[in-house]
C-alpha cells in the first residue's frame, strides 16, 4: 500500500484553493494520532503518512490549537447535521460540494443514502487514486459547482429529499457567486436543505492576513454576520438552525469560552443549516 501511495505525486495538479483540502486532510490525520482523538480518520492518517506531499507548506500556515480543533468540531458538526436528515429521510440525497478528500459517505453511510461527491477535476482524479471508485450508491462528479452539467446527473433523483453540503468552501468565492448557487440550489430542487459554513468578516480579514503572511496562495472573499442575511436572498429560504464553537462545551476549548460573551469572537464561524423553497409534489 505504501508503495502505492509514493508512487504518485498527490501534489499534482493541485494549487490554489484545490490544495486548501490537504489543510484540512492535515488536521484530521494529525488528531486521529491522539489518545483523546475527536476524531478517527484511519484513511487520513494513511494518507499523510505516506502521500508525496511537503505538508511543510501546511505547517507553514500559523494555527493554533484551538483553530485545529475548531476545524474538528466543525467536521463533526458536519456529520452530524448529515445523520440527523438520514434519520428523517433514510432514502434521500446527499451532495457534498468541495469533498475534497473526506471521507465522510463511509463514516455516516445508512445503507440507502445516494450520495455525491462533488469537486473540481483535479481533486476528483486524486480521491479516484487514493480513497476509490464509484460504486452502487457513491457516485462522483467533476467539475465546478457553478456549472450546471451536474445538476442533469443528480435531478434523476429529483422525487427524493435532498441534501446539500458545503464544508470550508463558500469563504473562497464572492458574495454574488454563493448567491447564485443558493438560488440554483433552490429553483432546482425546492425543499432541499443546505448546511454550509461562514466566517464572519472579520475572520475573513483575519485569515486572509495569515494566508498572506504563510504565502498559501489563496484569500478568502466572502463573510456572513447572520444567518437571517440569507433569508433576504430569495422568496422561500428559510435558516432552520446553526451552531458555533461554543454552543455545546468542549474541554478542549474551556481555556477560551469567554470569548462567547464577546459577539465579534463569538460568531467568528458558525455552520448553518436552511431549507431552500417548499417541495412540490
Amino acid at each position: 500500500l505504501k508503495e502505492v501511495y509514493m508512487s504518485e505525486n498527490t501534489n499534482q495538479g493541485l494549487s490554489g484553493v484545490a490544495e486548501t483540502l490537504l489543510m484540512t486532510l492535515y488536521i484530521r490525520a494529525m488528531e486521529s494520532q491522539r489518545p483523546d482523538a475527536l476524531i478517527r480518520d484511519e484513511k487520513a492518517v494513511a494518507l499523510v503518512t505516506n502521500m508525496s506531499y511537503d505538508f511543510d507548506r501546511i505547517r507553514q500556515v500559523k494555527m493554533d490549537e484551538d483553530d485545529k480543533v475548531g476545524v474538528i468540531l466543525r467536521n463533526l458538526e458536519f456529520d452530524r447535521q448529515v445523520r440527523n436528515f438520514l434519520t428523517r429521510h433514510p432514502d434521500g440525497v446527499a451532495v457534498h460540494i468541495g469533498c475534497g478528500l473526506d471521507s465522510r459517505f463511509e463514516r455516516v453511510d445508512n445503507g440507502k443514502v445516494e450520495w455525491y461527491d462533488l469537486d473540481l477535476p483535479e481533486v476528483i482524479e486524486q480521491r479516484r487514486k487514493f480513497i476509490g471508485d464509484e460504486g452502487k450508491r457513491y457516485h462522483l462528479l467533476a467539475g465546478s459547482v457553478f456549472d450546471s452539467a451536474w445538476l442533469d446527473k443528480v435531478s434523476v433523483h429529483r422525487q427524493r429529499p435532498f441534501l446539500f453540503l458545503a464544508e470550508g468552501v463558500l469563504m473562497y468565492f464572492e458574495e454574488a457567486q454563493v448567491k447564485s448557487l443558493v438560488l440554483m440550489l433552490r429553483d432546482h430542487f425546492p425543499g432541499a436543505e443546505l448546511v454550509f459554513d461562514a466566517f464572519s468578516p472579520f475572520l475573513v480579514r483575519a485569515n486572509n492576513l495569515r494566508m498572506a503572511i504563510s504565502k498559501f496562495g489563496v484569500r478568502y472573499h466572502w463573510g456572513l454576520r447572520r444567518g437571517q442575511e440569507i433569508e433576504k436572498w430569495g422568496d422561500g429560504i428559510r435558516l432552520l438552525d446553526e451552531w458555533g464553537y461554543f454552543d455545546r462545551p468542549e474541554p478542549r476549548l474551556d481555556h477560551i469560552r469567554w470569548m462567547r460573551h464577546i459577539p465579534l469572537l463569538a460568531r467568528v464561524m458558525r455552520v448553518y443549516h436552511y431549507r431552500l423553497g417548499e417541495a412540490t409534489g
